[in-house]
């Protein structure tokens, strides 16, 4: 899977105020529906809790993969948001995450979901794309990391 694929700059956000987990997944709900009407923004942010209660997605080092599966899309959605302040996460490291690399995938394309996400975190795992996304002051400069 190659990553620029999935990403986009209208389902960005760079520097969000948030402070908690709950209001993060509420973010990335209002981007997923925005970019995509037909998606019911409840469904997705109960979708990514539901998951975020089987074990946090916070996989270290200032990092959130968040993700779920959606009834009512045919291809996976990524959704990619950082938060001007870290929000205490759970995360494995036990740090607050400001990275949240969010994915969406349909509902009966359980190998998608995997593939997609091990290709997330192998991007993630390169400590000068992150540096970059850390630094990024607007959207374009995330995306562009990632690319």
């Amino acid at each position: 899977m190659i990553i620029s694929d999935i990403i986009s700059l209208d389902r960005t956000q760079c520097s969000v105020d948030c402070h908690s987990k709950k209001r993060i997944f509420e973010v990335i709900s209002e981007i997923a529906v925005k970019q995509n009407p037909r998606l019911n923004q409840s469904e997705v942010l109960s979708s990514l809790l539901s998951r975020e209660k089987m074990g946090s997605t916070g996989i270290g080092n200032g990092i959130a993969i968040p993700h779920g599966r959606i009834d009512g899309i045919n291809q996976i959605m990524a959704i990619i948001v950082t938060s001007d302040e870290p929000i205490e996460f759970d995360a494995i490291d036990n740090k607050p995450v400001d990275i949240f690399f969010a994915i969406l995938v349909p509902s009966e394309e359980a190998d998608t979901h995997l593939k997609a996400l091990s290709g997330i975190a192998r991007k993630l795992s390169d400590k000068d794309i992150v540096k970059a996304i850390r630094k990024a002051e607007d959207k374009k400069e995330i995306v562009s990391a990632l690319a």
